[in-house]
């Protein structure tokens, strides 16, 4: 695409991309985003708080990620694992110019009055290439048999009563990696296009995101939550597909699994919703994409009038699905398990704009990269319960790690 190889020759640039799939309240709006100047510096503590007077600019449009460690600011939690990559705790930009995509029309929106000369700068630009990047050598920093060690560590743990399901996560990692972010990112989006697919270059920081996953979506006073739980592979036929869905959503485990972060999801929106209306619109859907199909509920609720959309972030950040139930257990014990401070992976990749609505990924199947550094990585993870087969939940990581392996050259 010309205007998002246009787009990577400023400093920051947000890319939204629904990839045309269809979906349960839609996909990302498709949006192309870029400032060439500073983002917002958001104080270590008390982040909250800034954000929700940033909010209150009323600016067109504000892009960006919440981090996972935020979790230390809506509870008494803390972070000590290795951070390798370097990613603010959460970043926001206002764009000088941002294009939304029709099926039949582009509008822009500029900060001054060049919509002429964009136009005829995106035009001569170059298509940038779908490719791979050569010479990765991706490692795997926890082992498969030290896997099947920490889920028996979470089977104990589940077993003793402090968590009755927890998303256990392991990152794969290149040191020195010398890659083009941008083409890295379409090779990616070809290789497995979902409905909150994202591109973020945060100067020598980048976010290439292959999520299907929505963390909240605010359409006036609506709240639209949408927890996945429950993994398959795709079939080689579509007989074998209809098979393999039919399998999943049968799949007493999984189900289970599912059912859990529900009611998270529905007990962490109801601190934000009036009562009575959260409600759970799906159950248990099941939802086909390139490479996995995937068992998706959808929970909506009203904002209580009185409540901001920061107010329903705190109140449900970071997505249940990601963490584990009860959730402050789950959290506790992943800092103590994992062996990689999570950064923007089990964060939110999104956008706030001018009327107040907001619309977040959950960054899961997402390359994280520091180019200053060369620091390359992705985790990949399961959810533990009791029921759980360490190999079975090691195949499921595998699994979600495919695309972006294969994008890499590793498979």
């Amino acid at each position: 695409m010309k205007a998002l190889a246009w787009a990577d020759q400023h400093p920051l640039v947000a890319y939204y991309n629904p990839n045309d799939i269809p979906y349960p309240h839609h996909g990302f709006e498709h949006i192309l985003a870029l400032s060439s100047g500073t983002p917002e510096v958001f104080p270590v503590t008390d982040t909250y708080t800034h954000l929700e007077k940033l909010l209150a600019q009323k600016h067109p449009l504000l892009c960006g990620y919440l981090g996972y460690d935020l979790k230390n600011q809506t509870e008494k939690l803390s972070s000590h694992n290795p951070d390798h990559l370097g990613f603010p705790l959460l970043t926001f930009f206002i764009p000088e110019v941002y294009l939304y995509f029709n099926k039949e029309t582009i509008t822009i929106y500029t900060s001054t009055d060049n919509r002429k000369h964009i136009v005829n700068t995106i035009l001569v630009s170059e298509c940038i290439a779908t490719a791979p990047p050569a010479g990765i050598t991706m490692q795997q920093r926890v082992p498969r048999e030290k896997y099947k060690r920490q889920v028996e560590q979470v089977k104990k743990h589940i077993l003793e009563g402090n968590v009755y399901e927890l998303n256990y996560c392991m990152e794969f990692f290149s040191e020195e990696a010398r890659i083009n972010p941008l083409p890295l990112y379409m090779a990616l989006n070809a290789a497995s296009p979902t409905p909150f697919s994202g591109y973020l270059k945060l100067q020598d920081k980048y976010l290439m995101c292959a999520s299907p996953e929505r963390f909240l979506k605010k359409e006036g006073q609506r709240l639209i939550s949408q927890p996945i739980k429950g993994t398959i592979r795709t079939g080689s036929t579509p007989e074998e597909d209809r098979a393999l869905q039919h399998q999943l959503r049968n799949d007493e485990k999984e189900l289970a699994e599912n059912m859990m972060i529900v009611d998270l999801v529905r007990n962490d929106l109801s601190r934000s919703c009036a009562t009575g209306t959260v409600q759970v619109e799906e159950m248990f859907g099941i939802y086909g994409f390139r490479q996995v199909s995937q068992m998706i509920s959808t929970v909506v609720g009203t904002l209580k009038p009185e409540n901001t959309i920061v107010d329903a972030l705190k109140g449900a950040f970071p997505m249940g699905s990601m963490t584990g139930a009860p959730k402050i257990s789950a959290m506790q014990l992943i800092e103590e398990l994992e062996d990689t401070k999570r950064g923007l992976y089990s964060g939110a990749f999104g956008h706030f704009t001018g009327n107040g609505d907001c619309d977040f990924n959950v960054v899961i199947r997402s390359l994280q990269y520091n180019a200053s550094t060369g620091y390359l990585n992705f985790m990949v993870g399961s959810a533990i319960t009791y029921d759980s087969d360490p190999d079975r939940e090691y195949e499921e990581c595998l699994l979600k790690a495919h695309a972006m392996l294969k994008v890499l050259g590793q498979v």
